[in-house]
């Protein structure tokens, strides 16, 4: 545990209040944590005059540390005559993040100001501001939209930013100010809604660190961005229905190849970019604590959605045998004992029904999906399929009890048919044709 008892993937609390200005046409103060930066966004017509004739806009950014944001006082610049060169440097990253998600052609020869002042410095100032300023400036094009200056909403994506570090071997995600100072590396991340990185600033302040650890910094700080990413949507509102690319990607919440392998297929179909657990490996495991098909199945969607700032299909399946009293249920991944392989899980309930004749094994499947996404009601849908369990198992394909499960009217068990005929009667068959309703409304 850190200092503050967070874990090394955790991000310090976040809140974005929007319109927190009265006169600038979009403004919002970001609180990370103890850092707190406001945001305001001003829109003035005319672009800098190198940009004249170019029918293209511009964005640009001022950042400055309040006197008191900090331990000491810190003199204001305009005071000392000059910027300083970290404030210079801070500046033109932030106006350079928010230009590579804006259509510059859509916003005309008009400029957007971004001024960005920490009210209070604890870590990751410059991040915080990129990340504000993203909702600032959100609103003051959506302003420009209404007001029918701007035929097209310039947004072409969200983006934000974090900080990651190492502390004597330990990767940490958004540092503060008492571990940034004592961090072995040190680096800022700025990375778009589809996830394409935008700049990324690493320092070795006091050891080198290698190709690999780099990689562990992109997926932590990238795992950390999609919360933020989820926050700004969040705050938004209606203005980020605008922001299309956010909404086209689903993460299934499993590692198990069959199950992936299944849900791909029946949703190939529809316009998406789908993922699985396996693509986010940071992620922790999800305790299925629940009773029921249903309370696992939105654990885990709920969870990894906030985790990830993903839309979120996930499922909970299972057998329920009649002659068990519904067993082995929730318990169906397991049946056999924590890790348990399908093949054990298969050998314990026909030792459990050894003595049972045919036509007293009733038992169905029940397959229930939930789809969460950040500042939407969780969706759930059923889906079951009613048949007997074989004596012993039957055919090579699918996966958990597929070989012992027969569906009478095709004579044959799930292990002994097509994915494209067990797609269609199955359990999660027909859990998923409801779903895909619901994803397209979605």
């Amino acid at each position: 545990m850190r200092f503050d008892g967070r874990i090394n993937d955790e991000l310090r609390e976040v809140t974005i209040t929007r319109h927190f200005l009265k006169y600038a046409e979009g403004s919002a103060l970001i609180q990370i944590g103890n850092t707190k930066v406001l945001c305001a966004a001003s829109v003035e017509e005319g672009v800098p005059f190198w940009r004249k004739g170019e029918q293209r806009g511009w964005i640009t950014a001022e950042y400055s540390l309040l006197p008191r944001s900090t331990h000491n006082r810190t003199t204001r610049e305009a005071v000392r005559g000059k910027l300083s060169g970290r404030t210079y440097e801070i500046q033109r990253l932030i106006g350079r993040s928010l230009r590579s998600v804006v259509n510059l052609e859509a916003l005309g020869e008009r400029t957007i100001w971004l001024d960005c002042d920490v009210l209070q410095a604890d870590g990751g100032t410059r991040t915080a501001a990129i990340t504000g300023a993203f909702v600032a400036l959100a609103d003051a094009l959506d302003f420009l939209y209404r007001e029918g200056k701007i035929e097209k909403f310039p947004l072409t994506d969200y983006i934000a930013a974090i900080s990651v570090g190492q502390i004597e071997g330990d990767i940490l995600l958004d540092l503060s100010f008492e571990e940034d100072s004592k961090a072995d590396v040190d680096m800022n991340i700025v990375m778009t809604g589809k996830g394409d990185l935008v700049e990324i600033q690493g320092t070795a302040e006091k050891k080198p660190f290698t190709r690999e650890e780099l990689n562990k910094f992109l997926d932590l700080g990238g795992m950390g961005i999609k919360t933020l990413i989820s926050r700004q949507r969040e705050s938004l509102g209606e203005v980020a229905t605008r922001i299309s690319p956010f909404t086209k990607k689903l993460l299934l919440a499993t590692h198990n190849e069959g199950k992936i392998s299944e849900l791909k297929k029946m949703l190939s179909s529809l316009p998406l970019e789908i993922y699985s657990l396996k693509d986010f490996p940071q992620l922790p495991v999800v305790e299925e604590t629940g009773s029921t098909f249903k309370e696992n199945a939105v654990l885990k969607a709920e969870t990894i959605s906030r985790l990830t700032g993903e839309a979120v299909l996930a499922d909970d399946s299972g057998l329920e045998v009649a002659c068990l009293g519904g067993k082995p249920g929730v318990y169906s991944a397991r049946f056999a004992g924590e890790g348990a392989t399908d093949e054990e899980n298969n050998a314990h309930l026909l030792k459990l029904m050894d003595k049972v004749p045919l036509h007293e094994r009733k038992a169905r499947f029940v397959c229930v999906m939930a789809l969460a996404a950040p500042g939407k009601k969780t969706k759930t849908v059923e889906g079951s399929c009613e048949g007997l369990l074989a004596i012993s198992p039957r055919g090579n394909h699918g996966f958990g009890y597929d070989p012992l499960f027969i569906y009478e009217e095709e004579g044959k068990t799930f292990g002994e048919m097509d994915l494209e005929t067990k797609s269609r009667i199955s359990h999660r068959g027909k859990a998923l044709q409801k779903m895909r309703e619901l994803i397209s409304k979605y």
